[in-house]
C-alpha cells in the first residue's frame, strides 16, 4: 500500500445516521484529518448533515460519493446488512475503509472484505472503537505485563432497555438486527483482546418475535479462564467489565466500553487505585487516529485491531448466533 503524503486525510461518510454523527464531531477534533463530503441516498440528509458540521461536498447516492477522486478513506456507517457490500465497492474504488462494528455479518462476509483489501492494496479495518480507548489499552497492556497475575474469570455485559418498533434496524432480520451484533460484541471483543479465542462457547437467547435475539448470554471456557457475556434491549445492565486474575482485578468503570476510568485492585497489598482517563470527545478520536497513522505509515491493517482478530470476533459471534438458531434471511440458502 503507498503512503498517503498530503497534508490532511480527506475522509467521506457513507450513510449519515446518528452514530455518523458522534463520529463527525470527534473527527473534528483529530488534527490532520478533513470531513471532505458526506454520502446518503436522500440529498435532504446530505444537505442537513453538511449544513450541521460544515462539509463542504454532498452526494444524493453512495456511488457519487466513493467516485470523488479527492477521498482517501470512507467511513461505512450503515446499518449492518449493507456492510460487506459498500466496503468493497470502496475499496474496489480505491479508498481507504473504516467499517461500523460488526464489519461483517458473518465470517464468510468478513473473509470477502480483507481478500478485498489485500487484492487492491487499501487500508481496511473494522470501527471497534472501544479497542482505543485509553483507559482498555491501559489494561490490555498491564493485563499483558502481568499487573493481576492470570486472569480466571471476566464477567462483561451491555444491555439497554429499548422498545422499537417492528420495524426499526435493531430488531429488523433484513437489516441483520438483535443484540448480539449491536452489543452483544464488545464483551466479545474484550474477551478476546485479553485471552484470545476460546476452547468452548456455550450460549443462549430469548428471541425477538422477530426472529432476532433480544437477550443472549454466552459463557466461554478458556485453558485457564471463563469468561461470561450477556446483551440485551430487555433491560438495563450496569455496563461494568471486570477481570479477575490470580493477582488482583481491573474493573472498567460503567459505561465500561466508553469508559473514562478504570480501577485496579492488587491483591498483594489490598489496595485499591482508580485511574481516571478521560477521552478526547466522545472517544471515536483514538480509532480516527489509529487509521490516519496506519494510512500514513502504508499499513493495510492495524497492529491494534488486526483483520485476525475481526475474524476472531466475528466467528464466535457466528457460533453463537447458530447455537441460539439466529439467521437472517439472506443468509438461508
Amino acid at each position: 500500500m503507498n503512503p498517503t503524503h498530503h497534508t490532511s486525510l480527506n475522509w467521506g461518510i457513507l450513510g449519515p445516521g446518528k452514530i455518523a454523527r458522534s463520529f463527525a464531531r470527534d473527527l473534528a477534533l483529530v488534527a490532520g484529518n478533513r470531513l471532505l463530503a458526506v454520502g446518503s441516498r436522500s440529498a435532504d440528509k446530505a444537505a442537513e448533515f453538511a449544513l450541521e458540521f460544515h462539509v463542504p461536498r454532498t452526494y444524493a447516492t453512495y456511488e457519487a460519493l466513493l467516485a470523488d477522486p479527492e477521498l482517501d478513506i470512507v467511513y461505512i456507517a450503515t446499518p449492518h446488512d449493507s456492510h460487506e457490500y459498500w466496503s468493497l465497492r470502496a475499496m474496489e474504488a480505491g479508498k481507504h475503509v473504516l467499517c461500523e462494528k460488526p464489519a461483517a455479518v458473518n465470517a464468510v462476509q468478513l473473509a470477502r472484505m480483507t481478500s478485498c483489501a489485500r487484492e487492491r492494496g487499501v487500508f481496511f479495518m473494522e470501527a471497534l472503537w472501544s479497542r482505543f480507548n485509553p483507559s482498555i489499552m491501559e489494561v490490555i497492556r498491564r493485563v499483558s505485563s502481568g499487573d493481576i497475575g492470570t486472569i480466571q474469570y471476566i464477567h462483561a455485559d451491555f444491555s439497554i432497555y429499548r422498545d422499537p418498533p417492528a420495524d426499526h434496524r435493531l430488531v429488523n432480520p433484513h437489516l441483520a438486527g438483535g443484540a448480539l451484533l449491536d452489543l452483544g460484541i464488545y464483551p466479545v471483543f474484550l474477551a478476546v483482546s485479553l485471552l484470545g479465542t476460546p476452547e468452548d462457547i456455550r450460549a443462549s437467547a430469548q428471541l425477538h418475535p422477530s426472529g432476532v435475539d433480544a437477550q443472549t448470554v454466552a459463557t466461554l471456557h478458556y485453558k485457564e479462564a471463563v469468561v461470561q457475556l450477556m446483551c440485551g434491549i430487555r433491560s438495563q445492565s450496569d455496563m461494568r467489565a471486570r477481570i479477575y486474575g490470580t493477582g488482583g482485578s481491573f474493573f472498567l468503570e460503567p459505561v465500561w466500553h466508553e469508559t473514562q476510568s478504570y480501577t485496579w485492585l492488587n491483591l498483594a497489598d489490598g489496595s485499591s487505585t482508580h485511574y481516571p482517563r478521560p477521552t478526547l470527545g466522545k472517544g471515536y478520536s483514538y480509532e480516527i487516529m489509529e487509521c490516519m497513522s496506519c494510512v500514513r505509515a502504508g499499513l493495510q491493517e492495524s497492529p491494534l485491531w488486526s483483520w485476525e482478530n475481526s475474524r476472531a470476533v466475528i466467528s464466535i459471534l457466528d457460533e453463537i448466533r447458530r447455537q441460539t438458531g439466529v439467521i437472517y434471511p439472506f443468509e438461508k440458502p
